[in-house]
């Protein structure tokens, strides 16, 4: 007769007993030896020692668990090793009230951003905030289009990702962006890659969109009164590339040499869009460029990501000591090279399966790196005085 467990906690009788909702034990014990199973609230742990290096200990167990709805995570407990098997979830489950919040918030915020580009008060008429919804809405589409890229790949891919929460923050353009959380690892590279490109490209064709929209819409003049204003602070924006040829294709003006005439708002969220691309395309850590990089090249991105933060404070210093730029102006580059300084050190996520990304995909991975070039402005925001 096989003992019982009276305890519930996976031991039986002072031998290993397998969970009811796990896989057998002789398909994990080829790889790790088994010596005690826990069900830790919904969780399956198993303590034991690894027979193999960690990485294809994984490979061989984490599809075994996948089929049975869960996610599989190597790591230590009380001193000891042991399998976290976590059931993976993958949707959305009720309504996501936190997500909600945080886009209505990024509307308000966004709204109040852009009434400062359509020269409006928002102080001493609220109501006349909602004059620059066309600027809330550019700014929202290809900020949340970006992201809901990432989140329909993942969903392909069975990846576990939630939706975009938005970042209201009063800057020049109300928030500071919005991101999604994803959960569990990348099954392989083809998941990496796609998960990772979405964004960007899904992205771009938003932002180029709302820039041709904005470009054919009329130009926002400044007030006599704000013109005259010895104290007034001018922002100027630097234009890419991609936004250079855009408007020459459609032969539409930029007005960079009339202070009192600026593009209408619109445009400036097209400009929003590209400059986002471009630093989500920088190839270091859990940024997509680093994701897109790491399926393309393999471990050769880490020593790629670890150039890159030189790459941005020497940028920085070139500004400031040979193109005599203000401390302002060359403040974004030395944030991002601390920045990507952090993320190279983290480095990026590590799929499950390791093989060799297919050539259409590594073709487009170059096409999307060159589209980020198009993306570029050495000087994105110059404040004047």
């Amino acid at each position: 007769m096989d003992d019982v467990d009276p305890s519930g906690d996976g031991t039986a009788g002072g031998r290993t007993a397998p969970l009811d909702d796990g896989p057998p034990l002789e398909r994990i014990e080829s790889v790790f030896a088994v010596y005690e199973t826990r069900r830790e609230d919904d969780q399956l742990v198993y303590y034991g020692d690894p027979l193999v290096a960690p990485e294809p200990l994984m490979r061989e167990l984490w599809p075994i668990f996948r089929e049975g709805g869960y996610d599989l995570e190597l790591t230590r407990r009380h001193g000891e090793y042991a399998l976290v098997a976590e059931p993976t979830s993958i949707g959305i489950d009720g309504v996501p009230w936190t997500n909600v919040f945080l886009l209505l918030a990024t509307v308000g915020s966004t709204l109040f951003a852009g009434s400062m580009w359509y020269h409006i008060d928002p102080f001493s008429d609220p109501l006349a905030m909602v004059d620059a919804w066309p600027f809330m809405v550019a700014i929202l589409s290809v900020l949340g289009i970006h992201e809901m890229g990432h989140y329909v790949l993942s969903r392909y891919h069975g990846v576990d990702a939630s939706l975009p929460y938005f970042i209201p923050v009063p800057t020049l353009i109300g928030t500071m962006g919005a991101v999604i959380k994803m959960k569990g690892r990348m099954p392989d590279r083809k998941a990496l890659f796609d998960i990772g490109v979405a964004g960007p490209l899904a992205g771009l064709i938003a932002t180029v969109v709302v820039t041709v929209v904005g470009l054919h819409l009329p130009p926002v003049t400044a007030p006599e009164s704000v013109v005259a204003d010895p104290n007034a602070i001018r922002i100027d924006l630097g234009y890419p590339p991609l936004l250079e040829w855009l408007a020459a294709v459609f032969d539409r003006p930029l007005y960079r040499d009339d202070p009192a005439t600026s593009v209408n708002p619109v445009v400036i969220g097209g400009w929003v869009g590209m400059f986002v691309t471009f630093l989500n395309l920088i190839p270091v850590g859990q940024l997509d460029g680093g994701h897109i990089l790491r399926a393309m090249a393999g471990r050769l991105q880490e020593t790629i990501a670890a150039l890159v933060p030189g790459a941005l404070f020497g940028l920085a210093a070139y500004l400031y000591y040979v193109g005599d730029h203000s401390g302002n102006t060359v403040f974004v580059w030395v944030f991002w090279g601390i920045f990507t300084a952090v993320l190279a050190s983290v480095g990026p996520a590590s799929p499950i399966r390791d093989e060799r990304l297919d050539p259409g995909r590594f073709l487009l991975g170059v096409v999307t790196f060159g589209l980020g070039a198009l993306c570029f402005m050495p000087v994105p925001v110059a404040v004047v005085q």
